[in-house]
């Protein structure tokens, strides 16, 4: 299956770098991948390496593995059952200590966090029993301390431990403020990591534990080897506060640069605010490309504070780009190639305007009117992520199509249901508000939703999404519910993609035979579904190209990002200008999908609504393209051109 990456232009030579100027700005050494699913194969292999070797030296004791739960570790561990598999490893004299637990719970849990680390790896291998050692989340009161104790001993000095750090910098459940030296126990969560965790139980807080078991820093702190791991962009912040900020009891991971023997693995994405990654000229010699001359522009004028026309060779100079200079200059000329660059990345006409010269246009002029197919991971991402250039497509007459992949009914809440079969009553077609009440009255804590509720809040998002895309104009028979299989699990973890979502991708693409098509570009979650379903359409692409479908090579792919992050600038290829009529339409769309407004289950740590982070971000956008000396615009959405 493919496995999307972010395209690369030009960047740092790392090849022939010592090992200490490229890690320069690192306390913990990191190691930057394409994406976790590489990243995680070299882990594997460390894991696979150290537990033969391990067996070779003789010792005669067991191995002792540290291993991490949630959601960071899943293609690690999916990788380590396949080697198991294939005869490449084996865990007979291994013994695995997992770092946390929900606590008080019961022994079969069905949202325990080791339950779920069985299912993934440690049933699928051949790990004794006796040496599987899990926080006992069911412990009474009276004897938590003791045990936790006892557990800690048996646990210090782990010969391997693997953790993955979450977005708030917790290394297992140690949270902001907890002690360096602290050690297994039990902790009250908070009432941001129950939120955190509340996606574990269909979004609802009140139904997550309260308490938990973990290691603390000084367990985890005696392991010989520590590796460290973070996917996605969500992560880009602490991966930075960890591997180069100063230790901090807010961030706790931060206490691990003290280790001698750690390695942070990171695809991409989490390493994007890394030095190294930001401004690379500061570490060693670059591959100078015209889109990365513009990043190292852009990031000038946001140190010195100034528009690209007004930058002097001074500018350059003290700010690590003498090397820039040298190769491309003076550098009157590169502030000139740069502005004219970023200037032709604004068009009013994101179809492309007809009978016009296309010579510095992102999109070509012919055809017009063009056919452009929309993929919206969920129902609401296309208005939320896109909207103005939507309705600009739409308005300028093109044969727009919409197909939202998945039918979103996670993100309802019961009460809305139930909103909505009252007004059903009211409005004399059927009383059912008692059956749907005793339906979901009827659910449990970790099960998947039942699927006639489901099915229910699967129609409201439909009807959420048609009319939005009424609101702007769009025919209704332009508007396509994929509702693809792999999201149909009935809970937060879903089924693996296959063959038959990317079919049912194939063969829309076919019936359109588009000369556009836009997709989620956003990968903030490396299991999450824009990843998922930007990967099936890509494949699809893939495919049909083998297939013979030659036409799809002159159809042009732009990737959105979400309603949270935008597009550097150095990777803009279209930046669509939105007045601000146009962007009070974009937000009446996004009004119509109700069920997400006020009431969203997982928004995060972020109060705002889509909305309002949808216009704040593009009005941001614009904002950076005024301080670089561009025209004033209310905001702008950009996009990224794939092929």
């Amino acid at each position: 299956m493919k496995h999307f990456t972010l395209p690369k232009d030009g960047g740092l030579k790392e090849q022939g770098i010592p090992k200490g100027i490229l890690h320069a700005y690192e306390k913990i050494t990191t190691e930057i991948y394409d994406d976790s699913v590489k990243a995680s194969e070299k882990i594997a292999d460390i894991i696979v390496k150290a537990i033969g070797d391990h067996q070779k030296s003789g010792l005669p004791r067991n191995f002792k593995l540290g291993l991490t739960t949630g959601v960071t570790p899943v293609s690690l561990y999916s990788l380590l059952a396949e080697k198991y598999k294939k005869g490449e490893v084996s865990f007979q004299n291994v013994e695995a200590y997992t770092i946390d637990e929900y606590y008080q719970i019961p022994e079969n849990f069905a949202q325990s966090r080791n339950r779920r680390l069985h299912e993934s790896f440690l049933d699928k291998v051949d790990f004794k029993k006796e040496n599987i050692h899990i926080p006992d989340g069911s412990v009474s009161q009276d004897k938590v301390s003791d045990y936790c104790a006892e557990l800690d001993k048996e646990a210090r000095g782990l010969d391997l431990l693997v953790i993955g750090v979450g977005e708030a910098g917790q290394i297992g459940f140690n949270d902001a403020g907890t002690s360096e030296k602290s050690r297994t126990r039990t902790v009250l969560l908070s009432y941001n990591a129950r939120k955190r965790q509340a996606r574990n139980f269909n979004g609802n807080i009140d139904e997550t534990p309260c308490a938990a078991i973990t290691f603390g820093i000084d367990t985890m702190m005696s392991a010989k080897r520590i590796i460290l791991m973070a996917w996605g962009e969500s992560k880009a912040q602490v991966v930075k506060n960890v591997v180069e900020g100063e230790i901090n009891s807010n961030c706790p991971a931060s206490y691990l640069q003290k280790h001698d023997n750690i390695t942070f693995y990171v695809d991409e994405t989490a390493a994007s605010m890394l030095t190294r990654v930001v401004s690379p000229w500061k570490v060693g010699p670059c591959d100078w490309t015209p889109k990365f001359i513009r990043k190292a522009v852009v990031w000038l004028c946001q140190q010195v504070h100034k528009p690209i026309l007004k930058l002097t060779q001074q500018d350059y100079l003290e700010n690590f780009l003498g090397e820039l200079l040298e190769l491309k200059g003076p550098f009157d000329k590169i502030n000139i190639d740069v502005f004219n660059d970023l200037q032709h990345t604004i068009t009013g006409w994101p179809g492309g305007k007809p009978n016009a010269d296309d010579t510095t246009r992102p999109v070509r002029s012919e055809p017009f009117p063009k056919k452009v197919l929309i993929f919206s991971p969920h129902p609401d991402d296309d208005v939320i992520s896109m909207g103005g250039t939507f309705i600009r497509l739409v308005h300028q007459g093109h044969d727009v199509h919409v197909a939202y992949e998945t039918s979103g009914d996670l993100a309802v809440h019961d009460d809305v249901v139930l909103q909505h079969m009252d007004a059903v009553y009211q409005l004399g077609y059927g009383d059912h508000f008692d059956e749907v009440k005793k339906i979901i009255d009827s659910k449990k804590p970790g099960e998947p939703e039942p699927k006639a509720l489901l099915a229910i809040k699967a129609a409201i998002r439909r009807s959420e999404a048609r009319g939005a895309d009424r609101s702007f104009g769009l025919q209704e028979s332009h508007v396509h519910f994929l509702n693809l299989p792999f999201y149909e699990s009935g809970g937060v973890t879903k089924f693996p993609r296959t063959q038959t979502d990317i079919d049912i991708i194939k063969k829309l693409i076919i019936d359109i035979r588009p000369d556009q098509i836009y997709m989620a570009g956003d990968l903030a979650d490396p299991h999450g579904t824009h990843r998922v379903c930007t990967e099936a359409a890509l494949e699809a692409i893939d495919q049909l190209k083998e297939e013979g479908e030659s036409w799809l090579n002159s159809t042009n792919i732009w990737l959105f990002r979400g309603a949270w992050m935008e597009w550097e600038l150095d990777r803009v290829d279209m930046a669509v200008p939105l007045s601000p009529g146009e962007l009070i339409e974009k937000r009446h769309a996004i009004f119509r999908h109700l069920s997400q407004k006020d009431i969203v289950p997982f928004p995060g740590d972020d109060s705002r609504e889509f909305w309002q982070r949808a216009e704040e971000r593009t009005q941001n956008t614009a904002k950076l393209y005024d301080e670089l000396g561009m025209a004033e615009y209310q905001a702008i959405e950009v996009f990224l051109k794939l092929c």
